[in-house]
């Protein structure tokens, strides 16, 4: 007598384990600033009461200020951040996602923290805050927009500083030349185009790896700019470095709102043209044929060259445009913010865009945000020297860069770039 067995089915696809990668960055990020907020909010806690001003001349109508305890404020504070990581641990070690709005809250319970905190007795003028803090992110918005652009199709903009100095610098001598801040604002563009020529030829021409070009160039743009300011404009300041700069201009209505409306709806035309650039790059690399070949340039160029997509022309013309995108940030110093030029004055704005491009994870969206979040950073030194904050001098100055380290290396967690960002393509 036989008998015959039969094999258990395969599992179907779907009911296959998935296996995921756990990144327990975030859950350690949050936990290392809710320790830090143990330490200073509980054991140092200081008494006192800090006031955040609202109000703001010309507004529709006066909020009033907003009194915090120092000391029950950050007891509230350690127990929010407790939570949050407990809750970011509980999702990880469930290979879920941490969610955006978790991270964006926990940012802003921390910074209410630290803010109340450090300003016990003292009053913050929370618009002046985010005014100065924009002000800030301005360049830093384009400057990671261009960067997303251009390692999106393949290359890694490592020359970013280098295209806000010579945007900065050509805008400063062109606007004193012409007295006009417009012709100053194209001539950045076509220095910020002239610098990513020099990238885009040498990393897809000659195939010289791009983060060395990028270094080259920042070097090179530094040192020229610096002695053609001392050589040529410091001698002749009323003529060549006049310092033209754009008026600001006051949106009806929108900049009568409080808070938000001198922050969004008071400034030049260069903050416009930053609003613009973001909505317009978002929607043009995820919504338009130009932004799918871009895309696809930089995840797959083999495969985008066997449909028939010139892969050296879309590249070089793309880090072109990033160039130009990154030219208007350097025309925001001198048109905008500073007027004059002065030697090396983006003073490493570019390293903290491609930082922001990173943290953004070469989203545009993402990355301007992180450009907020960067400016946001540079702009508490200035709030909390004005009120002479215990937190020490040296520390305020290196916050920015701190934060820069802790976003990208502690709160990032699983990022790839695109595939192909960084290889040299060369036709088969």
């Amino acid at each position: 007598m036989s008998t015959t067995t039969t094999a258990a089915p395969a599992p179907a696809l779907s009911d296959r384990p998935i296996e995921t990668t756990r990144s327990w960055k975030a859950p350690i990020g949050f936990g290392v600033f809710t320790l830090l907020a143990l330490l200073f909010f509980g054991v140092l806690h200081r008494a006192g009461e800090t006031t955040f001003r609202l109000a703001n001349g010309g507004d529709f109508f006066a909020l009033p200020n907003v009194p915090l305890p120092a000391t029950g404020t950050g007891i509230v504070v350690i127990v929010l951040l407790a939570l949050a990581t407990v809750y970011a641990v509980v999702e990880v070690r469930g290979a879920r996602r941490i969610p955006l709005w978790l991270t964006a809250v926990f940012a802003i319970v921390f910074v209410v923290g630290f803010l109340t905190w450090s300003a016990a007795g003292d009053t913050i003028p929370v618009p002046g805050l985010l005014v100065g803090a924009l002000g800030l992110s301005v360049p830093l918005v384009f400057g990671a927009l261009g960067g997303v652009i251009s390692e999106r199709v393949g290359v890694v903009n490592i020359a970013i500083e280098g295209q806000f100095l010579a945007g900065a610098f050509t805008s400063a001598m062109i606007a004193s030349l012409t007295g006009s801040a417009w012709v100053g604002l194209v001539g950045a563009l076509i220095a910020g185009v002239l610098v990513s020529f020099v990238l885009a030829a040498f990393s897809i021409k000659y195939l010289v790896d791009q983060v060395i070009v990028g270094v080259v160039i920042n070097a090179f743009i530094s040192g020229l700019t610096g002695f053609l300011y001392s050589q040529v404009l410091s001698p002749n300041e009323q003529t060549l470095n006049v310092g033209v700069r754009f008026p600001k201009i006051e949106i009806p209505v929108l900049h009568q709102i409080p808070v938000i409306g001198p922050v969004f709806f008071e400034q030049t035309v260069v903050v416009y043209l930053a609003y613009v650039a973001v909505a317009v790059v978002t929607f043009a690399l995820f919504k338009t044929r130009w932004g799918l070949r871009l895309r696809a340039v930089g995840e797959h160029p083999q495969a985008a060259d066997t449909v028939g997509i010139n892969v050296a022309r879309t590249r070089f013309w793309n880090v072109s445009l990033a160039g130009a995108i990154a030219g208007l940030g350097g025309a925001y110093f001198t048109l905008d913010a500073v007027g004059p030029f002065t030697k090396d004055m983006t003073a490493g704005a570019g390293y903290i865009a491609l930082a922001a491009v990173i943290f953004g994870r070469w989203d545009p969206i993402r990355a301007t945000l992180a450009a907020l979040l960067f400016g946001f950073a540079s702009n508490l030194q200035n709030i909390l020297g004005a009120i002479d904050s215990p937190v020490p001098s040296e520390f305020l100055l290196m916050l920015p860069y701190v934060v820069t380290i802790f976003a990208v290396a502690g709160l990032v967690g699983q990022s790839r770039g695109p595939a192909a960002a960084g290889k040299p393509y060369t036709k088969s």
